[in-house]
């Protein structure tokens, strides 16, 4: 049982792995459609590659977008639409209209009774069909059906007088009744007392509709099992192509059998966990740093999963709006963390999963990975709000470009393309803008660092660094320079600048515990170290890296920081003071006990701070540098390293360690204002 325990402890890392890629694979498929598939690529205009097809059953013909929509339009057209009548309205404005007059309107009906009469014979006529307000549109109806009173009556279109059609209507049967003497009075009591009554019903005219919609069949015939679909060769195209499409959509919405259900999951579980396999597997042999951090890994599942789950509700939404999906976010935030030949590759495994369920995945896939491979290409330094703008806008025109083309191939006709996605693509690059802040809470939530982060912690006013410049002056002008030193090597060898600047601004923050132990910040010839032995003055030197790295834990520095905090001495010697201790025993002295614990430098980057830190820290002792002096001055720091193996864990080959010995050489030249030493 000891021994089961002690292996699952040495073996928990591989073990949290494959945990974790079986848990992204049963969630991945658990959420898969699982209708039937259709085993066979329908590509419009491409002659039929497989062998002559037959049905296997009967099914029906599904009708065109077109012909359902023609239907659809042609219902609305002959639709008879529905107007409320308001009798409470009609009965208020027919026995109560005198009421509503002023004393000069009352006195001319009460004067004229026959007045009197016709005004009351006119609101009768208005309100057998109403008055209702005027269309928004223009309406070509012959006869409307009228409610009154829940009893529905056909009435002519025309009868329904709007607000606008009331004023001549009056008019000519003023005239007509001989009244033309009258007719301004008469005008503003109609206008005064009639009100309007009928109305649109849009709840039931949309009912209606929508209850005719229902009725319409989405077939029209029937294809027989057996009989022949398409033979080999022949170009798909009209009727064929309708059948091929019936056949594919009555497979992948048939419930699938208990024994057939199994089988497909069974497929669908081998084909994601062998993408996912691969995937770690390429970390693994590329990416061996990235592969022991098991929150490193989780990270590049989670991202995985999350567009994958994105996807898959679009999809079940609807499948017309795949293209909304901002899929190269994926390859963008594994840029901006890790590098861009991962960020491809894992774009391209999500690529892979992703096409299993698609609708037309050959197109889909291929749009997405040329969308990838231009994501890597063109962004770059994605701290620069402009660079991601730009990079958007490349990703979309090519994102349209590449579906146009495909579909210029497909349909063989430009009308024929669907623009609507073009909008799709441009929804897409809106939400690869939100790039930015979705790396902003990955950071917090995994604590990776991007170049945003270091483009902050570069800024030489953040609260920890002044703290530096004045606690120890000297020691924030030394890491100044060394700053200046390492990016440049960096950006000789093609190593991450950014990174190491950073790296090289907070390597000797541990320094600000016991500034004046230190010679740059020394102001006196009197030094500290003078009141102590060399044994315990070593130890003070030695203790500003653990000192270092509490400060920085403390001030929530990110890991990747404090890695140069931790290796910029390696297992070096502290050989002053380590001399000194042999000159006052007169003996042996234990090496050891004026050596840095490490560890040794495991990158490039850490391995350039390292060579940086030496060589600009011991220039300070050149009295008077030439170019020979300095030159060899570099060689030999930089040449005891690698014999004490200083650099035996980091990914950094001789040439490129001769490349920074170069950059030094010069850098240190410009600073010491050297020049070539001519003749006389």
């Amino acid at each position: 049982m000891k021994n089961l325990l002690d292996n699952l402890y040495r073996n928990q890392s591989i073990i949290f792995k494959f945990f974790l890629l079986a848990l992204s694979v049963f969630l991945i498929v658990y959420f898969f459609p699982t209708g039937g598939q259709f085993k066979f690529e329908i590509i419009k205009g491409k002659p039929w590659q497989y062998e002559n097809l037959y049905a296997p059953f009967d099914f029906a013909i599904l009708k065109s977008d077109e012909e359902i929509a023609a239907e659809k339009s042609k219902i609305k057209k002959t639709h008879i639409p529905y107007y409320n009548f308001d009798v409470s309205t009609a009965e208020k404005v027919r026995e109560n209209w005198k009421e509503d007059l002023d004393s000069t309107q009352d006195s001319l009906i009460q004067a004229n009774p026959s007045v009197s009469e016709f005004t009351s014979n006119t609101i009768e006529d208005i309100y057998n069909t109403g008055i209702r307000i005027k269309d928004d549109e223009e309406n070509n109806y012959t006869i409307v059906f009228l409610i009154k009173n829940k009893e529905v009556e056909e009435v002519l279109y025309k009868d329904l007088l709007t607000q606008e059609d009331l004023k001549p209507f009056l008019i000519s049967k003023i005239e007509d009744n001989n009244l033309t003497s009258l007719r301004n009075p008469l005008l503003e009591i109609f206008f005064e007392v009639l009100k309007v009554n009928v109305e649109y019903d849009e709840d039931l005219n949309e009912k209606q509709i929508q209850s005719k919609f229902d009725q319409i069949s989405y077939t029209r015939g029937r294809v027989t099992k057996g009989s022949k679909i398409i033979a080999k060769g022949e170009i798909i195209e009209g009727e064929k192509l309708r059948k091929l499409k019936s056949l594919k959509h009555e497979y992948e919405s048939q419930s699938l059998e208990s024994s057939a259900y199994v089988v497909v999951i069974t497929g669908y579980t081998c084909l994601v966990g062998l993408s996912l396999l691969m995937l770690l597997l390429f970390i693994r042999q590329y990416r061996p740093d990235i592969y022991d951090n098991n929150n490193k890994i989780t990270f590049i599942f989670f991202n995985i999963l999350f567009l994958v789950f994105l996807t898959l509700l679009v999809l079940r939404l609807d499948t017309d709006y795949i293209y909304v999906v901002p899929l190269c976010i994926l390859p963008l935030t594994l840029k901006a963390f890790f590098d861009a030949r991962l960020g491809l590759f894992t774009h391209m495994i999500t690529v892979l999963i992703l096409g299993l369920i698609v609708p037309d995945s050959y197109e889909y896939m291929f749009l997405q990975v040329i969308a990838g491979i231009v994501t890597i290409l063109t962004v770059s330094e994605l701290y620069k709000r402009a660079n991601l703008f730009i990079s958007v806008v490349q990703i979309t025109l090519v994102y349209i470009f590449a579906y146009f083309a495909f579909n210029m191939i497909k349909e063989g006709s430009i009308s024929e393309i669907n623009y609507n996605n073009f909008i799709y693509f441009l929804l897409s690059g809106v939400g690869l803008l939100f790039v930015q802040p979705l790396i902003y809470a990955y950071e917090k939530i995994f604590g990776l660092i991007s170049d945003l982060s270091l483009l902050e912690l570069s800024d030489t006013n953040s609260k920890l660094l002044k703290e530096l410049a004045n606690v120890a002056p000297g020691t924030f002008h030394h890491s100044l320079n060394v700053a200046n030193l390492a990016e440049a090597a960096a950006n000789e060898i093609g190593a991450n600048s950014l990174l190491i600047r950073v790296g090289a601004l907070y390597h000797d923050i541990g320094k600000m515990k016991n500034p004046i132990y230190f010679t740059e910040n020394q102001t006196t010839s009197v030094s500290p170290h003078d009141e102590l032995s060399p044994r315990e003055s070593a130890e003070v030197i030695i203790n500003h890296r653990l000192e270092g790295i509490e400060i920085a834990k403390r001030r929530n520095l990110p890991d990747r920081i404090i890695d140069f905090i931790r290796t910029h001495h390696g297992t070096t010697t502290v050989y002053y003071f380590y001399t000194k201790q042999k000159e006052e025993d007169e003996g042996e002295v234990d090496p050891q006990d004026f050596k840095y614990p490490g560890p040794i430098p495991f990158s490039k980057e850490t391995a350039i701070l390292m060579m940086c830190d030496s060589v600009e820290a011991a220039s300070k002792s050149l009295k008077e540098p030439s170019t020979q002096l300095i030159d060899d001055f570099v060689e030999k720091i930089i040449n005891k390293q690698i014999q004490d193996d200083q650099f035996i864990n980091a990914n950094i080959t001789f040439k490129e360690i001769q490349s920074i010995k170069k950059i030094l050489k010069a850098k240190l030249n410009n600073i010491y204002h050297l020049r070539i030493e001519y003749p006389d």
